[in-house]
């Protein structure tokens, strides 16, 4: 026995409409606090099962090994992504009139002169095979790193803010870059370190030295900042009576706390700590090409698809991430190193450890340039 379908008219068709409409939007809010980072603390609890089930090491060999895979289609074309981002449109940037004279010295800066600069440190410490020189390029990245976490978790904070009609003012801004600059500065100086001898993609070199004091000092500024925050967000609340209390904070904290300060605290979550913030990038990109392609697919552009061009996109993306840290560090690795060479402080894959930590640094200078307000692009992010 069948039953006929049901024909709505109207009036009732109007009715499930708006009955949907929060659905969908209950779905999308969480969709994107998940991305943003609000998964973060689900995986710590996820780590403490996998480790009751299948014990430390083998709970460690099978996320070891997922990141790692994962990492193809995350980590890599977060990173190569980057450029494609950067180097459109490369002469109207540099030397038109696309960005405003301040914008254009932080494009040549970034797109240029630091490019040039590190990848002349990196020759010269291969081609004077001297580990401690090609440990300190390493040792700025590990410097950075930190920067760049907190800097993007300040401008997805911001950005997610506007788009629940919540903005920052000067106060505000400052308060919020206190506690991002603090919680960098401490991530990098804990533990103190009296400067040990380490490994990094085969390159052995000594760390740089940084005392108990400085870690204190470090830990003073991070929480007299987070104290200051929090009376700034009070007050602001007091005034609006709205604050984005739930996804751009949760964006903040986990930028600035699990995946920085406390990054080590889990020996599991650590491993997949790259891939949650490549993913938070990823949306990110996905937000504004994905407004910038649906608009100039349609009058008076007329362009590719917008599917076809964020297709395009994820595909370029791909390639290059394996060409910069498979293919080419392989090829490079496997036709100039030598098996004596390979047992040297240096190790088997100087290159490789060169080229990571160039396109890593870089990575983080351009992004400087990408996310800053100053960039007509980050219009689409404001809708």
């Amino acid at each position: 026995m069948t039953t006929a379908p049901t024909v709505l008219g109207g009036a009732d068709a109007q009715l499930v409409a708006h009955a949907e409409r929060p659905a969908r939007a209950w779905a999308s809010e969480l969709g994107q606090f998940l991305v943003v980072g609000g998964v973060t603390p689900a995986l710590f609890a996820l780590s403490w099962l996998l480790r009751r089930g299948l014990g430390l090491d083998a709970a460690e060999y099978a996320v070891g090994l997922t990141t790692f895979c994962a990492a193809f289609v995350i980590n890599d074309p977060h990173f190569a992504v980057t450029y494609f981002l950067f180097y459109r449109d490369a002469r109207a940037r540099a030397f038109g009139r696309v960005f405003a004279p301040a914008q254009r010295a932080r494009y040549l800066l970034a797109g240029l002169v630091a490019p040039l600069v590190l990848t002349v440190w990196a020759v010269a410490s291969l081609q004077t095979r001297s580990a401690p020189a090609l440990g300190l390029l390493i040792q700025l990245m590990f410097l950075l790193v930190g920067w760049h976490y907190v800097k993007q978790g300040f401008g997805v904070t911001v950005v997610l803010a506007g788009q629940r009609g919540v903005t920052f003012d000067r106060r505000g801004r400052r308060a919020l870059l206190a506690h991002c600059f603090a919680g960098w500065a401490y991530a990098w100086c804990n533990p103190a370190d009296p400067g040990t001898e380490v490994e990094e993609k085969g390159v052995v070199y000594r760390s740089i030295a940084h005392s108990a004091g400085l870690e204190r000092l470090a830990l003073a500024a991070l929480l007299a900042t987070l104290a200051y925050l929090a009376w700034v967000l009070a007050q602001k609340w007091r005034r609006e009576g709205r604050l984005p209390l739930v996804t751009p904070l949760t964006a903040l904290l986990c930028s600035i706390w699990a995946w920085s300060i406390y990054s080590s605290v889990d020996p599991l979550v650590r491993y997949v700590i790259p891939a949650l913030h490549s993913v938070q990038y990823l949306y990110m990109v996905r937000l504004m090409k994905g407004r910038e392609a649906r608009e100039r697919e349609g009058p008076p552009h007329f362009e590719m698809a917008a599917t076809a061009r964020l297709g395009l996109l994820a595909a370029s993306a791909l390639g290059l991430g394996w060409v910069l840290f498979h293919a080419a560090p392989a090829a490079l690795d496997g036709a100039l190193v030598s098996r004596r060479d390979a047992l040297t402080d240096m190790g088997p894959t100087p290159y490789f450890a060169a080229l990571y930590a160039l396109v890593n640094i870089h990575h983080y200078l351009m992004d400087a340039v990408i996310w800053r307000r100053e960039n007509p692009e980050t219009k689409y992010l404001r809708g």
